[in-house]
């Protein structure tokens, strides 16, 4: 009887194995195996004595008998794919082992034939286990021949099989040890195996599991490394070449010197001979397939982060990373979590936009090069979901070359000294997000928001009025002879930037103009511990231990004063996500870089999706959302800007915008933060590697980078506008009416307006009818927030008129427009 091909006769194969277990002669055979291996009759028969007396001693009746019945369930390791939220575009892949399984209806019937024609001529012809080859085996074996193994391509999968499904590194042990147990073993499982699945079932669960070198493992893998191609357009040759390589991928790996002859030997002299022997294919193809070349070259086959398709890309695949390594739905240690990761089969789509990603490095590339040692660091989420969307750097994600660095050595000196090199051009340091070493970054006025929020919480309005020294002498200790305290004193006493922005100031004008001496008393107000507590249910990590230490420490935290300043480190996704709860209506969600996982049989998985909680009130997120509008030009719906630090961000992105500028002592950090309804941006720019550095950042380059990047993703989107508080008192506050005190004495003007419950503050003066030195008018008139602070102007006396007392026609005073 002839050897069956798959090609050749592909119905009477189907119907051989769909009868053959009804088929007499095949469970006698079946039968007869199981009473050859319970008494080693071929062995005995063989070999009387000491040939077999260790087969027979370990592979009698009671140990065949002893075995399970059934293999343990398993899944071979399976590439995972993780791709942008497009769901095309593959970003890259994870793998312990580079294999993918598919069906056989998607593999060329010349690599399944030729898989039968290199391990398993026979396959078709028996149930599991070749008698005649494993009598044929011990015969050979011991008359000193080559060693033969008699093992079908059954008994080959079984061998995979235990291996796999492993539970200890000692299962894997027996499961691959050569030892007459384990032949025993793999019979029996062979035998079972047959009973249950086809033979075609058998084969292409074989082709998918077996070795082909070079960290390839299955067929999808094997014709993507060694031709580049899917299994289904895989010619006789190529598929030849493979299928020879599973006996010993090692020996006959054809990008080896010695192992290039041995498999094109093995292809054209073994493995095509022997298709054309099963029928398989005809002489004329063989010809023809002896003919093609063997690769001597494999395709490099990316694994992991540094290995995206586009480097732009790195960071935040390392971000989807390290969010994977910290799930415990993925296992219970690292571990079981990367394993899962690298083996799962998973197809992964994330959150990360594409034209989002390649906007964000061209800008950032238009403002700084690679090379440079300070950096700008921008990270993009989405309100209301966390979903991140963009992660982006000056830097290549790479891991620097130890024996040809081309990272100079860093520029913080006592690194240096060490030897230690610095971040640029390569790293693969999570400088967007943290983690590891990376604590974060000082980000400055960025933080007033916390305080802003806090205060809201607490009842003020965003109508709290505020007069702002030059200096401020606060509340709050540090050490004396700090340059920062007042002199002679242990107090803190922070100034405005350059020492200006004196005034009176409300939540508007004081967030649009970032002035410190109006937010630092109102952080007093507020209570510093609640500022602090805001910034936690938004979404800022701490993981500085020192800021932690504060953080986590009520008393020390009434007493951080400086940290509605920015002091604390932070990084730009932390601050693009707390921003992001203001456009999200006071809810916060975890920072997610999924869309969606599916496992191998396209199970959706719940894992990944908005998981998002209430941190503020709606009407707290929507009124600060209005006073956050003016730093970045745009105009509030409730109240009056007065002035902005970034006023160039709304004309450029052309949307309704709001955000915040940041900038540290010195100028060693800048950064902006700009968003919409549907993004949030936020920008850093620092020195990774010495925080303490002598360079200015400069606003000029920062804030392109976050505007622009902003400005092209809402290219084409619909104007939404920003929703205002549906209780509008949380933002504007309870109003009363200021006394009319023109023309009172400057006591009685004070007396009366704290009388009616404001704090009096005497201002610049101005010309007026009145006279000099009595009250001319209040900033604010007419009507102001209880408890607010009522500036009155002291009059210079009389505005123009003629040295013969003649006065022109004057409006009165009291009918005049409050000034803004």
């Amino acid at each position: 009887m002839r050897s069956r091909a798959i090609v050749a006769y592909p119905a009477r194969v189907t119907s051989w194995m769909r009868r053959r277990d009804h088929n007499i002669f095949a469970n006698a055979t079946s039968l007869t195996i199981c009473g050859l291996l319970a008494g080693v009759v071929v062995a005995a028969a063989a070999f009387p004595a000491a040939a077999m007396s260790g087969l027979a001693a370990k592979a009698g009746g009671q140990t065949f008998a002893s075995l399970p019945s059934e293999i343990k369930d398993f899944n071979s390791p399976q590439i995972t794919r993780i791709y942008a939220s497009d769901g095309k575009t593959q970003i890259s892949q994870f793998y312990d082992e580079f294999r993918s399984d598919v069906p056989s209806k998607d593999i060329s019937p010349f690599m399944l034939n030729a898989m039968v024609a290199a391990e398993d001529q026979e396959f078709y012809h028996h149930n599991g286990v070749d008698l005649k080859g494993v009598a044929r085996a011990f015969v050979n074996n011991n008359n000193g021949k080559a060693k033969q193994g008699a093992s079908t391509i059954t008994m080959q999968l079984v061998r995979m099989s235990l291996a796999y499904s492993a539970t200890s590194p000692q299962e894997v042990v027996d499961a691959t040890k050569d030892t007459p147990k384990r032949k025993v073993t793999e019979m029996k499982y062979a035998l079972q195996i047959e009973k249950e699945q086809s033979k075609e079932q058998i084969l292409e669960r074989y082709v998918n599991i077996a070795p082909f070198g070079n960290n390839t493992y299955g067929v999808f893998a094997a014709s993507q490394v060694y031709f580049n191609k899917k299994p289904k357009d895989l010619t006789i040759g190529q598929a030849a070449m493979l299928a020879g390589m599973v006996k010993a991928p090692t020996s006959f790996n054809p990008t080896s010197a010695e192992g290039y002859p041995q498999i094109e030997a093995r292809r054209n002299n073994y493995v095509i001979p022997a298709m054309v022997k099963m029928g398989a294919i005809t002489q004329a193809q063989a010809d023809k397939a002896i003919k093609e070349p063997i690769p001597r070259k494999v395709k490099p086959v990316g694994n992991g982060c540094v290995s995206v398709a586009k480097n732009a890309w790195g960071y935040f695949c390392d971000y989807f990373y390290r969010w994977w390594m910290s799930r415990e739905e993925f296992g219970a240690n690292a571990y079981d979590r990367e394993r899962r990761l690298k083996g799962g089969g998973y197809r992964i789509v994330t959150s990360m936009d594409v034209r989002a990603m390649d906007d964000a490095r061209k800008r950032i590339s238009e403002q700084i090069k690679d090379t440079n040692k300070n950096a700008i660091l921008l990270a993009g989420v989405e309100p209301g979901t966390g979903k991140v969307r963009m992660l982006s750097a000056n830097r290549k994600y790479k891991l620097d070359d130890q024996d040809h660095p081309q990272n100079p050595k860093s520029s913080d000196p006592s690194k240096a000294r060490k030897g230690a090199r610095g971040t640029y051009p390569n790293t693969t340091n999570p400088l967007l997000t943290g983690g590891g070493d990376i604590t974060g970054y000082q980000a400055g006025s960025v933080f007033k928001m916390f305080t802003m929020v806090a205060a809201l919480e607490q009842g003020m309005s965003l109508n709290t009025t505020i007069k702002a020294e030059g200096q401020y002498k606060s509340k709050y200790i540090i050490e004396p002879g700090s340059p920062s305290a007042c002199a002679g004193t242990h107090f803190w006493c922070p100034q405005n930037s350059g020492g200006g922005e004196a005034g009176v100031y409300n939540m508007w004008t004081g967030f649009g103009k970032s002035v410190n001496t109006y937010f630092v008393p109102l952080e007093e107000r507020a209570g510093a511990e609640n500022v602090v507590a805001v910034a936690k249910r938004f979404g800022v990590q701490f993981r500085s231990p020192q800021d932690a230490k504060f953080a986590n420490d009520q008393q020390s935290a009434s007493q951080w004063g400086a940290f509605t300043l920015g002091v604390s480190a932070s990084t730009p996704l932390d601050m693009a996500n707390a921003y992001a709860v203001l456009a999200g209506d006071g809810m916060y969600c975890e920072p997610t870089p999924i869309e969606q996982i599916a496992t191998q049989t396209g199970e959706k998985l719940d894992i990944g999706k908005p998981q998002c909680i209430r941190a503020t009130s709606t009407d707290v997120a929507r009124s600060a959302l209005d006073a956050a509008r003016c730093p970045v030009g745009d105009s509030a719906q409730l109240g009056n800007c007065g002035g902005a630090t970034a006023a160039v961000v709304r004309d450029y992105v052309g949307h309704p915008v709001y955000g915040k500028t940041g900038t540290t002592d010195e100028d060693k950090t800048a950064a902006l933060i700009a968003g919409t309804t549907s993004m949030v941006v936020a920008g850093y720019m620092v020195n990774p590697d010495y925080q303490n550095h002598p360079d200015h950042m400069s606003h000029n380059q920062i804030n392109p980078a976050v505007y622009k990047t902003l400005g092209d993703y809402m290219k084409g989107k619909p104007k939404v506008q920003f929703k205002v508080p549906d209780n509008k008192k949380v933002a504007v506050g309870d109003q009363k009416s200021v006394p009319d005190v023109t023309c009172d004495s400057l006591g009685g003007a004070q007396s009366r307006i704290r009388d009616a419950g404001f704090e009096p503050t005497i201002g610049s003066p101005v010309e007026s009818n009145c006279p000099e030195g009595t009250a001319a008018e209040t900033d604010p008139s007419g009507r102001a927030p209880k408890g607010g602070v009522v500036v009155i102007r002291p009059s210079q006396g009389k505005a123009g008129g003629d040295k013969d007392g003649d006065k022109p026609d004057q409006p009165d005073p009291r009918q005049t427009k409050p000034r803004r």
